[in-house]
């Protein structure tokens, strides 16, 4: 939909506009997870260079859900300094474990974004061109990143199921919160 479309009454526009904010704040999140763990670990590592190219398409994820939002007129959240301390603690405090546990978190993050974005992919059907290509496409390429974490060892990282269950239900409360708030 373009910018000069007029919503009606009955359109999905609350729910599209809550797709683009929490969208957006998630790829907010991502880019200061992987700045926190560049932080730590640098890019000169194998993981490190990994990190650094996934935190590139997270940048670009951002910059277009940043531009969607300034388009649209939709509110982002007000969460947005809470997600920018929040993300870089959890990338820092999992580079700080060790390259398996930055890529474990990698593995618990794209999951649910996987989950994330598959439902609202069901939810659109065709209603939002623009939205639905955009989270196919960064869908794809959030499964890339779980890949190469997995097959960096993020399964070998210390206590593995209570870090990506851990990390799992914070992105579950902080996509649920930036949609409402």
């Amino acid at each position: 939909m373009t910018a000069s479309r007029r919503w009606r009454p009955g359109d999905r526009r609350e729910a599209t506009e809550t797709m683009i904010r929490v969208d957006q704040a998630g790829e907010y999140g991502a880019t200061r997870i992987y700045a926190g763990q560049l932080a730590v670990m640098g890019d000169r590592s194998e993981a490190g260079r990994s990190i650094a190219g996934m935190a590139l398409q997270e940048e670009r994820h951002r910059a277009f859900f940043d531009a969607m939002i300034a388009r649209r007129g939709v509110r982002p959240t007000l969460l947005q300094p809470m997600w920018k301390v929040a993300g870089f603690a959890l990338g820092a405090a999992t580079a700080a474990m060790g390259p398996r546990a930055a890529m474990a978190c990698t593995v618990a993050v794209e999951t649910e974004i996987d989950r994330h974005y598959q439902h609202q992919l069901d939810e659109l059907g065709n209603d939002d061109p623009e939205l639905g290509d955009a989270v196919r496409q960064f869908r794809e390429e959030e499964l890339e990143h779980k890949d190469a974490a997995l097959e960096a060892g993020a399964e070998q990282a210390p206590a593995y199921p209570l870090l990506a269950a851990a990390i799992r239900l914070g992105c579950r409360a902080a996509i649920g919160l930036s949609k409402r708030i």
